[in-house]
């Protein structure tokens, strides 16, 4: 009987998921240098991790519902640019007001990956397979918590806090490339979103 493969669609998905686990913990073992380097007064550096849960958990419904009405990978690929482009501008920020907004965005992106890429893979497998791929799934949030503290403090220590989020922009090109490659692009679902609930939701946790 031939072994089925998970193809992919896993390792895809779980590098996605990995890299906004990671940034979380790169963040709580930098804080220190990221102060220092940025003269960030306690407030401020409080806000780097503030602006971050705010849009990640303001908007996480949300695209979760977007993902349902335009598709998967469509909505993938966007978080993947926003996370991108937003650990680009972390990782050159030169002052508080542009870390915060920077880290704000990021929040953004991760709330796009984080159901997508659960929802590729529940698309994608079904059965055992689908099991075992969750399963990959949890420990994978587990592990990426873990090594992020160990990457952080190494890229800290030996390079700058700076290359925990410039070496974002690399992977995520990578994983663009591999979205566009090997991910089909299906319809999504007509369904009505509440805009204002999300907006709302937003500006209750502010």
């Amino acid at each position: 009987m031939k072994k089925e493969s998970f193809g992919i669609i896993l390792p895809l998905t779980l590098l996605a998921y990995f890299l906004i686990l990671m940034d979380n913990s790169i963040i709580f073992t930098s804080s220190v240098q990221i102060g220092e380097s940025l003269n960030l007064t306690d407030t401020s550096l409080a806000w780097v991790s503030n602006a971050y849960t705010l849009t990640f958990g303001g908007f996480l419904l949300l695209s979760g519902r977007l993902s349902d009405l335009l598709g998967r990978k469509r909505i993938f690929q966007i978080g993947l640019a926003i996370f991108g482009l937003s650990s680009l501008a972390i990782g050159l920020a030169q002052n508080a007001s542009m870390m915060i907004l920077a880290r704000a965005i990021q929040g953004i992106g991760s709330s796009i990956i984080a159901p997508t890429t659960l929802a590729l893979m529940m698309d994608t497998y079904t059965g055992d397979m689908r099991t075992k791929a969750i399963s990959y799934y949890g420990a994978t949030a587990g592990i990426g918590s873990s090594v992020g503290l160990l990457i952080g403090s190494g890229l800290t220590s030996f390079v700058s806090w700076r290359a925990g989020f410039l070496i974002n922009v690399p992977l995520i090109l990578l994983l663009m490339y591999l979205t566009h490659r090997h991910v089909v692009a299906k319809a999504g679902h007509k369904e009505k979103i509440d805009y204002l609930g999300s907006f709302w939701s937003v500006a209750g946790l502010a």
